[in-house]
């Protein structure tokens, strides 16, 4: 054999009960499980103390444009990521001409704070159809395996122009043009077609993205595409709870076009949720509506988070006080540019002054610092930066620049603006209709790090709260997720199977703190987030990731649709 994982104790990724057993592999697949495998292997992995799992599935990120320049798709790469899927939120890269390439990457900057610079530089930019798009995506170099869905927004942009952001309904001809692009998507492979519906996501100049009011006749003969192909996922972000009346009428709709979705075309839709503090009802509700579409026979699946998601603040990228001049002006500085300032008498005073002038629009009481040793997401009102201030005697302001001195320029606070209430997040978990998504690796890269959620999920709500069996935590992260989007021979741990794997010390576990690091071309800046514990990943036979450390193996391949 070609590789053996030996002493380890396995969870399939199924749910199955975890069992002591050696690993085989053979080229890219599991060949034997079994108790003290006889045959030798070229290498051999010990995996004493360890849990042996499959790849995770991450069904929700934004890499379209970072593996082109990062091929091993960091942050995912260091929390046990395989397999990712592209494509998420209606965006995406193709289909484009030549002459909208700048508009589609200024879209995605638009909507997923990903630079426009950076993706128009680092992209090679070498298609016209989806088909060509993952024709090069398959020719490039990749550390996890990788899929896409096609994206409404290219698609609309694409046949339509300038008029795909009206709010006018498409024509029939229009919606003609349209079927044929993502017929010619499935046709190559694609993972199914997503959109955005919400009023959230915009293009630079303020208008919703195209496809936003796009009317369900237009999505019902796009559905319709995938029904004949009988494979792929409708994915949605979705106008869950926006301008909507108080009987949810609005939501209701959202819901029971997507059910008809399912139903009319045999294939599943799943859309993002979470809790919000401004409507903390409206998760559950929005749960029922789905169960009820299903009841009709539909296959709708809400997506959430482990955790809140947040966007991070500190001296490295943004501060909450940025909206005075004095603060703003200190981010065109380094780090220690900026900590010699603070150091500063004069200018603390300033600072602070100003920061009493010009008030934060959000909360300091929902705004956490992390706390030293590993990141922790929990939210205790102890560690929210108006509780330092309170227990120190200063201002909020003050509070920060002290903890941005004592830390040296480290400190890290984060604001959850979604999934607020671990409560609620463990009460959508707890659901099996609701699966596990909205990563968002690769978006909002200077603002947002939630790549990291499968550690956090598997330290905080496994091995510190005990909530859920390991063995139903290893499938929410594996084969649910790839059984959603039609992910063949992945996500589960058994001969036959591709030989994706991961090689935990679940005890050793550990969430680092988020850094923020200039990494990207022309040396943009971006969240990035480690671990430890994950003693070795494997992807396709190969080791990908060794005790957090890539081996210079990038064994990813493209996953289709077709395959």
């Amino acid at each position: 054999m070609d590789l053996i994982i030996r002493n380890g104790t396995v969870v399939e990724g199924t749910g199955a009960p975890a069992r002591p057993a050696d690993v085989g592999v053979r080229g890219d697949r599991v060949v034997a499980v079994g108790a003290a495998l006889d045959a030798k292997g070229h290498r051999e992995l010990d995996a004493e103390g360890c849990i042996v799992t499959p790849g995770f599935v991450d069904i929700h990120t934004h890499l379209d444009a970072q593996l082109a320049w990062d091929p091993i798709g960091s942050s995912s790469c260091w929390h046990g990521v395989t397999s990712v899927v592209m494509g998420n939120c209606g965006v995406t890269f193709a289909p484009c001409r030549p002459e909208d390439r700048a508009y589609l990457a200024e879209l995605m900057e638009s909507v997923e704070d990903i630079p426009r610079e950076a993706i128009l530089g680092g992209l090679p930019w070498d298609w016209v159809s989806y088909g060509d798009y993952l024709e090069t995506m398959n020719r490039l170099p990749k550390g996890p395996n990788v899929g896409g869905m096609v994206g409404h927004c290219a698609v609309r942009h694409h046949a339509m122009g300038e008029r795909s952001m009206d709010d006018a309904p498409a024509s029939d001809e229009d919606i003609a043009a349209m079927v044929e692009l993502v017929d010619e998507a499935m046709e190559a492979g694609a993972l199914g077609f997503s959109t955005s519906r919400t009023l959230v996501h915009t293009v630079p100049d303020g208008r919703p993205v195209p496809g936003t009011w796009a009317t369900p006749d237009e999505l019902y003969a796009i559905a319709d595409v995938l029904g004949r192909h009988r494979r792929g996922v409708f994915e949605s972000a979705s106008r869950i709870g926006e301008r909507d009346s108080e009987d949810l009428s609005g939501t209701r709709a959202e819901l029971a076009w997507m059910g008809e979705v399912s139903r009319r075309s045999g294939r599943p839709v799943t859309f993002g949720l979470a809790q919000s503090d401004r409507r903390p009802e409206l998760f559950r509700r929005v749960v029922g509506f789905a169960k009820e579409q299903n009841t009709l026979g539909g296959c709708v699946r809400p997506q959430t988070t482990a955790r809140g998601v947040g966007v991070l603040f500190g001296l490295q990228s943004r501060t909450p006080f940025d909206g005075s001049p004095a603060w703003r002006q200190l981010r065109g500085h380094s780090v220690q540019e900026q900590l010699l300032s603070l150091r500063d008498a004069a200018t603390r005073a300033q600072l602070i002054a100003e920061a009493e002038e010009h008030q934060p629009r959000l909360d300091l009481r929902e705004l956490y610092v992390l706390p030293p040793g590993p990141a922790r997401y929990d939210c205790d009102p102890e560690s929210s930066l108006a509780a330092h201030a309170e227990r120190r005697g200063v201002s909020p302001a003050a509070a920060f620049i002290e903890l941005a001195l004592e830390t040296d320029g480290a400190l890290v606070c984060n604001y959850p603006f979604l999934n607020q209430c671990l409560g609620a997040v463990e009460e959508m978990l707890d659901d099996p209709l609701v699966t596990l998504g909205l990563g968002d690796s690769g978006a909002h890269v200077g603002q947002i790090m939630d790549a990291s959620q499968p550690t956090f999920y598997l330290t905080y709500w496994i091995r510190e709260k005990g909530r859920w069996e390991l063995e139903e935590a290893i499938r929410r992260l594996t084969s649910d997720t790839a059984e959603l989007f039609g992910i063949v021979d992945r996500g589960v741990l058994r001969p036959g199977a591709f030989a994706d794997l991961n090689v935990i010390d679940l005890d050793e576990l550990t969430l680092h703190q988020p850094e923020f690091v200039h990494d990207f071309p022309g040396g943009a800046g971006r969240y990035v987030q480690g671990s430890s514990g994950y003693e070795y990943s494997v992807v396709n036979g190969q080791v990908f990731m060794d005790h957090g450390e890539h081996t210079g193996v990038l064994a990813g391949r493209l996953l289709r649709s077709t395959d």
